[in-house]
């Protein structure tokens, strides 16, 4: 069973780790990756003991950024213009 389940915007992002983090009751951090969540994981673990917690998440927010740029830059439609 999860110590406890917690809203993704309650974790810090780590840029050294490249983790989510969030406090554990004895000392260190519950930690999980973004590939991780984005491969459907939502089990943040605490490497020193043996709690968990529960990640809640939305999937789409953690879209890559360049698969964001990739969708806004769909093809324009080129319209041929006439000159006399």
């Amino acid at each position: 069973m999860s110590y406890d389940d917690v809203e993704i915007e309650d974790m810090e992002w780590n840029e050294e780790l490249q983790t989510y983090t969030f406090p554990c009751p004895y000392g260190d951090l519950f930690q999980i990756t973004k590939d991780d969540l984005r491969l459907g994981k939502e089990i943040a673990r605490c490497p020193c003991c043996s709690l968990y917690i529960t990640v809640i998440y939305n999937a789409e927010d953690l879209v890559d950024d360049k698969s964001k740029k990739k969708a806004n830059l769909a093809p324009s439609k080129q319209q041929t213009i006439a000159v006399a």
